[in-house]
């Protein structure tokens, strides 16, 4: 089966086609950040509005990048949540219309499940069960996973998650959007030692998270300071080895708990150099095997929508006609895909 798959949760429009004998054919993203730099942080409506001139243009390009007429599509795949409604619904309306002008099947996929599957596109996929920590700017999870729609939620943030935390911290030391890349590349001049922030929640036993205190103790730790180049530096550094400190523990807890040796890492904040090292490093002296996806799969990609649409296809999945989309998606609440329309 062949499958377009359609990604446009946020603030970014993805495109692929993804085949079941010869695995990813093509796929573009086009990343919005540029257009909202200016009002530092994501405006839903220009959002849905870009999805709206991208998305059939990019559509074409990658069906032809991948050789493939619609005739040769089996099935269309599209985000259906957790996102932004309106940039959500531009997929959702676009795939479905598709679907239905191509008389092919469609699927709506859940968002993190995508990125949970991310890993599986590349040459040494993981094989369940695993634990996972689903790290970005909306979500920081951790899951046990048996298989595609088997997934049990051992802990997930209370506030914050880790991408957004890193966004908020980057807007306090005056750097430009998007926040998160600017911080990483800040706190890679710093130098450790000089600040010492709290790892949230490391005092006491579970896998929650919680990461808003710790974009509050850099506003305090900022307080009275004359904040030169070289505060924002050590400051940077010393909030990413917070973050990264408390991310990996959490993880080796989950192992530990769950008596699996095999971590996954997806999500946008998986592309952070130093939480890279570091899970590695932890890993190895344990070891546990650890994936990742590649960089460009860390962030959001119609690539993995187009993968996990096509395991939930050939599982017999299908989604109705009419057009729904979800703010608001638990990932536990998914199951194995089925025969029957959901």
């Amino acid at each position: 089966m062949r499958v377009l798959g359609i990604e446009t949760s946020c603030d970014e429009t993805g495109v692929a086609v993804c085949d079941d004998q010869r695995g990813l054919l093509a796929h573009a993203l086009f990343s919005q950040a540029g257009l909202h730099a200016a009002y530092g942080g994501v405006v839903p409506e220009l959002a849905s509005r870009d999805h709206v001139r991208k998305l059939l243009p990019m559509i074409r390009a990658v069906l032809a990048d991948a050789g493939t007429a619609p005739e040769d599509i089996g099935g269309v795949a599209y985000t259906a949540g957790p996102g932004l409604i309106g940039a959500l619904l531009v997929g959702a309306c676009v795939g479905r219309s598709l679907a239905f002008a191509w008389d092919v099947p469609a699927v709506g996929v859940h968002h993190m499940e995508g990125h949970l599957l991310a890993p599986m596109l590349e040459d040494n996929p993981p094989e369940p069960p695993f634990v996972a920590l689903l790290v970005s700017g909306g979500h920081t999870l951790l899951a046990r996973v048996d298989g595609i729609g088997r997934y049990e939620i051992l802990g997930e943030t209370l506030d914050d998650a880790a991408g957004e935390a890193f966004d908020k911290t980057a807007k306090l030391l005056g750097l430009p959007y998007p926040g998160g890349p600017a911080l990483a590349a800040l706190a890679a001049t710093g130098k450790p030692g000089r600040f010492r922030l709290p790892r949230p929640m490391l005092d006491r036993p579970g896998l929650d998270f919680s990461f808003s205190g710790l974009k509050t103790a850099v506003l305090v730790a900022l307080d009275g300071l004359v904040v030169d180049d070289s505060v924002r530096r050590d400051l940077a550094r010393e909030f990413e080895e917070a973050v990264v400190d408390t991310l990996s523990t959490k993880c080796l807890r989950a192992l530990d708990a769950s008596g699996l040796e095999r971590l996954v890492i997806a999500g946008g904040v998986g592309a952070n150099r130093r939480l890279r090292v570091r899970l590695a490093a932890e890993c190895e002296a344990r070891g546990a095997t650890l994936h990742f996806p590649r960089l460009e799969f860390c962030t959001d990609n119609g690539a993995m929508i187009a993968y996990a649409g096509m395991l939930r296809l050939l599982g017999g999945e299908r989604t109705g006609p009419a057009i729904e989309a979800r703010a608001r998606w638990s990932l536990g609440s998914l199951r194995p895909p089925g025969a029957g329309t959901r």
